[in-house]
């Protein structure tokens, strides 16, 4: 009898534990809503940042309480890496993410190809590019097979060259700069063919290296290099040089997005696709342009023919990339940029 007593005690105990999180999902008034981590590698006063801030806020306007979205800037979820966002997102440290394709590409090469060196030299290329359905099916696909589902893509704008000396105008500018870049085997790679000595380094071994005369100039987005005042580091020259684009991703890990109801997935996927539409981005990259004039720094935009000749000199190395990236993924890239020409 005394065994029986205690087996109805346990079975008693389990079911109101059970009861007591029954109803903690059910009545958000019992407890907090679930609550999912949303990782940028930048904070909101950047494009970046502030699209996956817009992508949290829509989503818990309209979740009404069901679950709750917070934002952890700065790649605090990949140990401050945006190259290991992605892994961050797969691996489950994030939920969701707004993330750059070529820091992604370090895990999906071919998210790499909406960076591909001069595909899309002009800012409406780079929109053909996010806009293009099937080029979209394929990098969704892509994100499938990781253990991500991608829900929407906008423009972030093409990465300059700040140089200290001169503006970069040949590839016979390139040769032995030094010069600090992402550490981006693609980037590295364009570089190194162009000539030049690329560096992968933090922003205060940079700003060290700027200073002591050892490190010539740096690639970046024209909103990173008039945020830092880059003038002020003796960096004079802006190059628009058409080689590196960036697009931002908006993507949630499979096992979220399983976990959840139609309704759920509907809402969230409208919330990056409204998120992806109010981006400023383009807009924002040309305004810091116009900030970084009004520092003194001279802004130059190289002419179709000036692109050419380092696209020309790199042409090996991007016949690698392309490779690495996928031909398919490239050449329907190609197609979509085509409809602009």
């Amino acid at each position: 009898m005394s065994k029986a007593r205690n087996l109805l005690v346990c079975v008693v105990a389990a079911l109101g534990v059970f009861a007591v999180h029954a109803q903690d999902k059910s009545d958000p008034a019992a407890g907090k809503p679930p609550e999912f981590k949303l990782s940028t590698a930048l904070a909101p006063t950047f494009p970046l940042g502030r699209a996956g801030e817009r992508w949290a806020k829509l989503i818990n306007e309209s979740a009404g309480g069901a679950f709750a979205v917070k934002q952890y800037p700065g790649a605090t979820l990949a140990s401050r890496d945006p190259q290991r966002e992605f892994l961050a997102l797969r691996e489950g440290a994030a939920d969701l993410a707004v993330g750059s394709a070529l820091a992604w590409s370090m895990q999906i090469a071919a998210l790499g190809v909406y960076a591909l060196p001069w595909l899309a030299d002009e800012p409406q290329e780079l929109v053909a590019l996010v806009t293009d359905a099937a080029l979209r099916e394929m990098i969704e696909a892509r994100l499938d097979a990781a253990g991500a589902v991608g829900l929407a893509f906008a423009p972030l704008g093409d990465r300059v060259l700040a140089t200290a000396h001169k503006a970069v105008m040949t590839p016979a500018d390139l040769l032995g700069l030094r010069v600090r870049v992402l550490p981006i085997p693609m980037v590295i790679d364009t570089f190194t063919a162009l000539g030049a000595l690329p560096q992968a380094m933090n922003y205060a071994d940079a700003q060290r290296a700027f200073a002591a005369g050892t490190l010539d100039g740096q690639e970046a987005m024209p909103s990173t290099l008039a945020a830092a005042q880059v003038g002020l580091a003796g960096q004079k020259f802006i190059t628009r040089w058409g080689a590196f684009t960036d697009v931002m991703v908006f993507a949630v890990r499979r096992q979220i997005w399983d976990s959840w109801s139609p309704e759920q997935r509907g809402l969230v996927r409208a919330a990056a696709e409204q998120a992806a539409q109010e981006s400023t981005a383009l807009a924002r990259e040309d305004r810091a342009l116009t900030d970084l004039v009004r520092q003194g720094v001279t802004v130059v935009r190289l002419t179709p023919a000036q692109r050419d000749a380092l696209h020309a000199v790199a042409a090996e190395a991007l016949a690698k990339w392309t490779e690495t990236i996928g031909t398919d993924v490239v050449n329907a890239a190609k197609a979509a940029v085509a409809t602009k020409h």
